[in-house]
This record gives structure tokens, sequence and C-alpha cells, in this order.
């Protein structure tokens, strides 16, 4: 007597491969698959007498149905994806609730930072602005200051050399070169 067929699914890409066989090794073996599909809860047994029979004729055979029309894939694709319930040790496995994305980071301290920096360069340079005006200031006043000190030295050295001609005479006369 032949085994009794099962009819089991995997789905692939946009189709649904089925196949009829007594196992769920034999349909593994069917497909190609290395990895226990069933277990991961990416196969599963269906109960559908039609499919069944279309199988039975072909056991062992990988039969491929596509899961929808073109436009019924496109109007899917914009839909969210919900996360299916897996299988462990035949228990589901709840899905884990959505988590919210985290909050962006706050540039608060950033802000402030740089914050402090353009102001404490500002800061630089007009205090380096004012000490300019006041280099500019003083180099009016070192450059009048010289003026002026060589105006008053050149009247100290005419002094000097008309007291020094006149000192000259002097010892000249005292010497008695007259």
């Amino acid at each position: 007597m032949a085994p009794r067929l099962k009819l089991f699914r995997t789905p692939i890409g946009f189709h649904d491969a089925y196949v009829a066989a007594p196992s769920q090794k034999a349909a593994l073996e069917a497909w190609g698959a290395d990895a226990d599909l069933f277990e991961r809860g990416f196969a599963e047994r269906v109960d559908d007498p039609r499919l069944l029979a279309q199988a039975a004729e072909q056991p062992g055979t990988v039969i491929k149905h596509a899961r929808g029309t073109a436009a019924e894939h496109l109007a899917h694709a914009a839909e969210p994806m919900k996360a299916t319930p897996r299988k462990a040790n035949g228990r589901v496995i709840p899905a884990k609730p959505p988590t919210k994305p985290r909050p962006r980071p706050s540039r608060k301290a950033l802000d402030l930072a740089e914050q402090k920096l353009d102001e404490h360069r500002l800061s630089v340079e007009a205090r380096i602005a004012e000490l300019e005006d006041e280099r500019a200031r003083i180099g009016i006043q070192i450059a009048k200051l010289r003026k002026e000190g060589e105006v008053q030295a050149g009247k100290f050295q005419a002094a000097v050399d008309k007291a020094r001609a006149k000192y000259e005479d002097a010892l000249d006369h005292w010497r008695g070169q007259d």
C-alpha cells in the first residue's frame, strides 16, 4: 500500500511551492532545502483538497502557484509588512511589538559650544582691533616725539658746537697760540 500523501507549502518569491509528500522530510528533499523550513516557520502543511488532488497526480514534484496578480502584488507592496508568528517546538512565539524610532539627538550642546566659540573669536578680534588702534596711536606719538626730539637735539647740538668753539678759542688763547 502506498504511503498517504500530505500537501506542504513554502513561499518562493511571488509563488507558493506545493508538494505532495508522505512526510515533512520528503517535502524538504523535493524543495532541495538544506534547513528545516518547518521549524523556522517558512513551510507548513496545507489542507486544500483541490490542491492536494492536483499535487497527488505527481507526488514529490514541486508545483508553483502564483500568490496573486501583478496588480495585487503592487497594491500589497504599498502596505506595511506584518510579521508572522514563528513556531518553536510547536508553540507560537509572539512577534515583538514594533519599537518606536529613537529620537534624533539634541543639537543643543553643540549649538551652545559653537555659540561660545563664535563669541570668543569675536571678543579676541575686537581686543586685537583695539590694540592695533592703540599701536597706531602710539606709532604716531613715537614719530612725533622723534621729530620733536631731533629738532630739540639739533638745538642742543648747536649749543654744544658753539660752546666747543668758544672753549677751543679760549684754550688756544691760553696756550698762547693767538
